[in-house]
């Protein structure tokens, strides 16, 4: 069976509504769980259930977009800056 490059293009959506959408979910649950002004348990509920909504929000965008390209760049490029952004939040110690 040959794919052809409609078939690559939906098998590269599906690929990043599940692969990219999971790596988003992440990064926005360690970005929330380090920023939000909150209590420790509540920071990381609120996060892990805020994740649900991310995921389903990248879904969505994933098929409604118009490149695949696009996609991708955006996907790879939050997941990079939230990451990041957790990683290095400048507060080493173990907060309360």
């Amino acid at each position: 069976m040959i794919l052809t490059k409609a078939r690559w293009a939906l098998a590269l959506r599906i690929l990043a509504a599940l692969v990219g959408g999971y790596a988003v979910a992440y990064a926005v649950t360690a970005f929330l769980a380090v920023y939000l002004p909150l209590a420790r348990p509540d920071r990381v509920v609120f996060s892990s259930l805020a994740s649900f909504a991310v995921w389903t929000a990248v879904v969505v965008y994933v098929f409604a977009a118009r490149s695949t390209t696009r996609v991708w760049l955006l996907l790879v490029g939050l997941t990079t800056v939230l990451c990041l952004a957790a990683f290095f939040s400048g507060d080493w110690r173990t907060r309360p």
